[in-house]
């Protein structure tokens, strides 16, 4: 069996799902599992939901009616008829999430995000399942959170292994096309969580376990892995080839290629993932699979804007230690500082960290008041894997260097 995802961008319009009709008539639909996202920028229309629902409950009717005409819009250029029945059930799932919110006592964000937010994926995979049917194409819609149990970690959940291959394992047909939800699974409870960045991703990776999929193919706007981003690198070239630890070690270093908890239940069953192009389906694009390294063997590029790097020191020339270092990530734990490098001497200590939450002013507060504190904000921090001279020497030119670090594959730059 296979199992595909396609993500919101596939999706954004009817164009996109009827593209996705011919990526499916060119590369063959039986045997499939297909993985599907929330359309376009759906999950951002249901935070809003969740946003106004806390703060200004006069705005939801105007959130739910944005979110009820997108999708009209599509379903009616794509069934042209306004009587068909996608039109019901699009507005009856809105009613559910209506429903949830009348009579929720809880006041707690991630939980009401978790039953609100899923819905973008509900109705997305109740109009492409409909449609397919529409254009003669055999499917069967599936409801995710049957088959994926987590626990009651919401916005975060953890996939109870045992429960999810139990139900995925006995109950799905895989000899037609199942058609399912990204992103979402259920707790003990049946109230909806979500599997936190990449979930749909993560999705297909769980399926494909379960089932011991032939394959796990993601379709994206690109014709695979690049070797750099086209936005900040020039002549990005295509990887033919990835082995699973060199897509984890790219991820590690901020690349945006596949998070690693979507890499570990493929490797551990050693099944490929390909990476390819819905605009050209039929082009090979990129594998992620057992083996070495990358084909090409090319330096790989990748930067991380908007960093903070912190110098720190002792006030009294004494060794920065293990202790000392122990109070360091305790106060970037606190502060929900995300670290992304780390160099240190006998009297000294640098890092590079990403200030998600704002929370600069207090950790810097703290941090002067125990060690002389140096800082430098809007950052870019350069990796390069696999780095010959001339890679270097094309980052280097023309910026001020703040901090440099070598392993034998990696090098790291921070530049300003």
């Amino acid at each position: 069996m296979r199992i595909f995802k396609f993500g919101g961008a596939s999706i954004k319009d009817a164009e996109g799902i009827r593209n996705v009709v011919e990526v499916l008539q060119s590369v063959g639909h039986q045997n499939t599992l297909l993985v599907v996202s929330a359309m376009g920028k759906t999950t951002n229309a249901m935070e809003v939901v969740v946003k106004n629902y806390f703060e200004d409950k006069t705005a939801l009717d105007a959130s739910f009616n944005e979110i009820i005409d997108y999708h009209n819009e599509i379903s009616l250029a794509l069934f042209k008829n306004d009587k068909h029945p996608i039109f019901a059930e699009v507005k009856g799932l809105i009613e559910q999430v209506k429903g949830f919110l009348a009579w929720n006592k809880s006041p707690k964000y991630a939980f009401v995000y978790d039953q609100v937010v899923g819905y973008g994926e509900l109705i997305s995979t109740t109009i492409l399942s409909a449609y397919f049917k529409e254009v003669g194409i055999t499917n069967k819609w599936l409801d995710v959170r049957d088959y994926i149990k987590t626990s009651d970690d919401y916005r975060e959940g953890s996939v109870n292994w045992e429960n999810t291959q139990k139900n995925i394992a006995q109950n799905i047909d895989q000899s037609c096309l199942n058609i399912t939800q990204g992103f979402l699974g259920s707790d003990d409870n049946n109230f909806t969580t979500t599997l936190g960045r990449e979930g749909s991703d993560y999705t297909a990776a769980i399926f494909a376990y379960c089932l011991n999929a032939d394959s796990v193919t993601i379709w994206k706007d690109v014709p695979g892995v690049l070797n750099a981003d086209p936005r900040y690198f020039e002549n990005a070239e295509l990887l033919n080839r990835i082995s699973y630890r060199e897509a984890i070690e790219l991820a590690f270093y901020g690349a945006s290629v596949i998070h690693p908890k979507t890499l570990q239940p493929l490797q551990r069953k050693e099944i490929p993932l390909h990476v390819k192009s819905f605009i050209n389906p039929t082009e090979d694009g990129t594998v992620v699979m057992k083996g070495k390294g990358i084909t090409p063997n090319v330096p790989c590029f990748i930067v991380k804007k908007d960093q903070i790097l912190m110098k720190l020191s002792s006030l009294d020339f004494s060794f920065i230690v293990e202790e000392n270092i122990s109070e360091i990530f305790k106060l970037f734990h606190d502060n929900k500082m995300k670290v992304d490098l780390i160099q240190n001497s006998a009297i000294s200590f640098s890092v590079c960290v990403e200030n998600k939450y704002n929370k600069l002013e207090d950790l810097l507060k703290v941090l002067k008041s125990k060690f002389k504190v140096t800082h430098y904000e809007d950052v870019a921090l350069y990796t390069i894997r696999h780095f010959d001279e001339n890679a270097i020497a094309s980052l280097q030119e023309g910026k001020e260097i703040l901090l440099e670090q070598r392993t034998q594959e990696t090098i790291q730059l921070v530049v300003k």
